[in-house]
């Protein structure tokens, strides 16, 4: 039947989704900057189920947004991820976070450029075309007045996410257009995870880990 429940927690939106055949039956979800996943979490997966209508056993794969993103939060998502699929013995679906980000706008020409904030004037990138294929993979980029040159052409420009928020105190021009409202969502994975279902694209639980494409640095608090 191909219900898949899909997992979003690579930013401050915390969201789930259910879905059958890629469409989506339910939607929980709620950005907070206090990135209280832990706490809402599992809270959304049973509200979700329960607006949907249906039963955990009914769940033919889990799909989680693999990154990149926060740490914290794409830990949480692939351990819940990884619990229901051992519990349910069912399989396990990655999507890339970016490129959900993309299937969130429709555009006919362009390009479009999810942009997830990461450290100081730092954003996670990736860049697609006016039909979501993707046309540079996911990489770190450090904001400067040169950011995206190669793509400042005759075409319009579509940067998406809290990080375009960054961009915009540095890039200008009259083909930029910022829409730093658009977060990662579980409902954009819908489509994308019912995809991968039917072509057989699993990912081994025991094994998967989260791209977070840098290496995570600890911290130290001030006080």
């Amino acid at each position: 039947m191909a219900i898949i429940l899909n997992i979003e927690t690579a930013t401050t939106n915390c969201s789930v989704s259910i879905a059958h055949k890629g469409k989506t039956l339910s939607l929980i979800e709620e950005d907070h900057a206090r990135y209280s996943h832990s706490e809402q979490l599992h809270l959304f997966i049973e509200r979700s189920l329960k607006e949907a209508k249906i039963q955990p056993t009914d769940l033919d794969a889990v799909a989680v947004s693999k990154g990149p993103g926060s740490y914290t939060g794409l830990r949480i998502g692939v351990s819940t991820a990884k619990g229901l699929c051992y519990a349910l013995d069912i399989p396990m679906i990655s999507i890339s976070t970016l490129e959900s980000m993309a299937q969130s706008v429709d555009v006919e020409s362009g390009y479009i450029i999810p942009l997830l904030d990461a450290r100081r004037m730092e954003v996670y990138a990736a860049v697609f075309d006016h039909n979501g294929e993707l046309i540079k993979p996911a990489w770190a980029e450090v904001v400067d007045e040169n950011s995206f040159s190669e793509f400042m052409n005759e075409k319009p420009l579509y940067l998406l996410g809290d990080g375009a928020i960054k961009c915009r105190e540095i890039l200008q021009g009259p083909r930029l257009n910022y829409f730093p409202e658009y977060l990662p969502s579980a409902k954009t994975m819908s489509e994308m995870s019912y995809n991968a279902f039917k072509k057989g694209l699993f990912e081994n639980t025991a094994y998967f880990e989260p791209f977070y494409l840098k290496d995570f640095i600890a911290t130290k608090s001030k006080k």
